[in-house]
């Protein structure tokens, strides 16, 4: 494979005709990364951190989904001028194979929306859920990260995507609230029994010493409270270029590739892209095993 860093300083554009035949054929001997991308509140930007981190890992050579899980919200579509037509919900109410539902994003990125079908894995039959469960298993096999954008906050919708995955990625922003929020939801995360990498990622700052000041503040409490330690894994400029792009419905990694913002998200896709090939000793379920068993659990 050619040096990732240089494919990603070249910007190669990729072919965006990419038949669904194909990434179905790529089966990988590992199952995929699992990333939550989340946050403590609303208006942090996650949405939009999620798609252009995607398309930085994609143009690095790697298969990515992005699967939106923000009950009901349909921001993936408005942040990557993306028209989905199904949701995951069509795979129990029309039978469609996953494949079917998946959507091909900017530069070959696949997405598949959750709409409001995620609401109903808690009501359905076992069967229903048996059903989603090896479809969503597919996917583990066929690309190298799937990316979660969950909803905000700390409803149960959220926990469990974040509880079965194999990392997360905390945003927030120098508000306090957000502050506050992130917080909270790494809180609930620990009594929950999260035990894995907690990254953390500052948007909206103005400038660096901001980020890491932000950063700080929540690291030293949890920390002191939570005994635990926050990975850093970058921070994102407040920039007018990422509105814009919103406006265009045009990831602003493709709309200003060059601009500082989209060099500081490629810089993230690598640190995100180490250690793809080692998956963590004490994952002992696959993502889909773990989402059953908090779905399931909700019954007892």
């Amino acid at each position: 494979m050619p040096d990732q860093a240089e494919k990603l300083r070249n910007l190669i554009k990729k072919d965006r005709n990419i038949n669904i035949d194909d990434f179905v054929t790529k089966e990988r001997e590992k199952k995929s990364k699992v990333i939550s991308i989340t946050s403590g509140k609303g208006g942090v930007g996650k949405t939009n951190f999620t798609i252009n981190l995607a398309i930085s890992l994609k143009r690095l050579g790697y298969e990515v989904v992005v699967f939106d899980a923000d009950i009901g919200l349909a921001n993936i579509d408005i942040v990557s001028g993306t028209i989905t037509k199904y949701t995951i919900s069509n795979l129990l109410k029309d039978g469609l194979d996953i494949f079917e539902v998946i959507h091909e994003g900017p530069e070959g990125i696949k997405i598949l929306s959750g709409g409001t079908g995620i609401n109903e894995l808690t009501l359905i039959d076992d069967k229903s859920i048996n059903k989603i469960i090896d479809e969503l298993g597919k996917l583990e096999r066929f690309s190298d990260f799937i990316l979660i954008d969950t909803g905000a906050g700390i409803h149960n919708s959220v926990t469990d995507f974040i509880m079965s995955s194999d990392e997360v990625i905390v945003i927030t922003t120098p508000d306090p609230t957000s502050i506050t929020d992130s917080y909270t939801l790494i809180k609930t995360l620990v009594l929950k029994g999260y035990g894995r990498q907690l990254n953390v990622v500052i948007n909206m700052v103005d400038s660096r010493t901001n980020a890491y000041e932000v950063f700080n503040k929540l690291n030293r409490a949890t920390d002191r409270f939570l005994n635990i330690q926050l990975n850093f894994l970058g921070f994102l400029d407040r920039n007018n270029i990422v509105s814009n792009a919103v406006r265009k419905q045009v990831p602003f990694v493709i709309s200003d590739p060059y601009n500082q913002i989209s060099k500081k998200i490629n810089i993230i896709a690598l640190n995100t892209a180490k250690g793809i090939n080692v998956l963590p000793d004490y994952r002992p379920k696959s993502f889909v095993e773990k989402l059953k068993y908090f779905l399931l659990k909700k019954g007892d």
